[in-house]
């Protein structure tokens, strides 16, 4: 049986009768009854009964009836979500991020495309840069949000300004000084400091440039574990400009290093060979139109 015959016995059980389905088809009606014929000749079974003005179903054809009804349901609604998906307005979104760039930038970018797009969901890893471009070069990911320099010969990428690592510290913790915004490197000499995998031997050399070993309390690849603790008051972590959108305490205060500043940059990559599915290249479209100045 195809799908133009169950098209045909559906739309004659809906309508009535044969005419009235022949017109809903744009068909002659000796042609829908010869296609009838055919299909109760072809399943072996009689579906209407006949001498009726009214189209009456046998029993098998009531059987068909309620198969028919949910197939063609199933068939409308797959080339809707086909149809959805090749137009991004549905479908699933596959990235990778770090968590000191998704924590800041993946939320509000989720919720302002989800308003514009509530049937494509998300499916979001989570790992440092290199294994988020190993996920990337498998075709698992679409995306990969990192702070990792990507090979421009095998990846698009936008490169988002650099800003500074500064210094986020509980009041209680508080490297006072003279300036509120700004410290002393060596001010830091007897603190507790907590110190992203990434930046460690940066930090690192930075300190003994100014002739004196730091007081690392932890070494960690968790930016949230690190603004939670400093949250906490357990030590002051070394974290991006832009982690201030991830601390929901008026105890944290956030200074810059006077001496020299580190920088950092967020990478969105994807693979030169890939295409995009239309709701990854729609949700491209919006994160350049929230971070990428013109």
């Amino acid at each position: 049986m195809e799908i133009k015959d169950m098209q045909a016995f559906y739309a004659i059980v809906e309508e009535g009768n044969i005419s009235h389905a022949a017109i809903r088809l744009s068909i002659a009606q000796p042609a829908l009854s010869r296609q009838m014929k055919k299909l109760e000749t072809s399943l072996g079974v009689q579906l209407f009964e006949r001498g009726s003005r009214r189209i009456r179903l046998t029993d098998a054809g009531q059987l068909l009836y309620s198969r028919v009804k949910h197939i063609l349901g199933m068939v409308d609604g797959t080339l809707r979500e086909i149809t959805d998906i090749g137009s991004g307005v549905a479908g699933t979104i596959k990235l990778g991020t770090v968590t000191s760039s998704g924590a800041m930038l993946i939320p509000q970018l989720v919720a302002d495309f989800h308003r514009a797009y509530p049937m494509v969901n998300f499916n979001i890893w989570e790992s440092d840069g290199a294994r988020i471009l190993e996920l990337l070069d498998s075709h698992i990911i679409e995306l990969a949000i990192t702070r990792t320099q990507v090979d421009s010969s095998t990846y698009e990428s936008i490169v988002l300004p650099d800003e500074p690592l500064v210094l986020a510290m509980h009041k209680d913790l508080c490297c006072c000084g003279e300036d509120p915004e700004r410290i002393h490197i060596h001010e830091l000499a007897d603190k507790p400091l907590l110190v992203p995998l990434r930046w460690h031997t940066g930090f690192l050399e930075q300190c003994q440039k100014h002739k004196f070993e730091p007081n690392i309390l932890s070494v960690s690849d968790s930016q949230i574990q690190n603004i939670l603790w400093t949250q906490m008051g357990i030590g002051i972590s070394l974290v991006p400009l832009s982690a201030r959108s991830m601390v929901n305490s008026d105890k944290v205060i956030f200074k810059h290093l006077v001496e020299s500043e580190i920088h950092t940059h967020t990478v969105v990559a994807w693979l030169k060979n890939r295409t995009l599915s239309s709701s990854c290249t729609h949700f491209l479209n919006l994160f350049r139109k929230k971070y990428v100045k013109k």
